[in-house]
């Protein structure tokens, strides 16, 4: 849909190097908007649908600094935060730099 919405209005999203993973649950809207986000920056994204897998949650809270709340954002093994995180470093301009570094120039 966005590459859709992107072409109508002329919009040529850079390409996206990094590797970015959200962990989510299905109806969280705050999951939805961040995704969203991504989406409309040409990112493709590994997500970890954690609904009812209290394995999964622990495990995202491990790699979130012991943060349990969804969504949770990783930008090249880094993590960003959840949705309020991830739309103020786009704000802020610190967004698209991190997407443009890939995986292996960000360790």
């Amino acid at each position: 849909m966005f590459n859709f919405l992107n072409s109508l209005i002329g919009r040529k999203p850079q390409p996206v190097k990094a590797q970015v993973e959200i962990y989510t649950w299905q109806t969280c809207p705050y999951c939805i908007r961040a995704k969203m986000l991504l989406q409309w920056k040409g990112v493709k994204f590994i997500e970890y649908k954690i609904d009812g897998d209290g394995a999964a949650r622990v495990r995202m809270a491990e790699r979130a600094n012991g943060r349990r709340t969804v969504p949770q954002i990783f930008i090249n093994h880094q993590h960003i935060g959840g949705c309020d995180d991830l739309y103020a470093l786009d704000r802020q301009g610190q967004l698209d730099p991190l997407l443009m570094q890939s995986a292996e120039g960000a360790a």
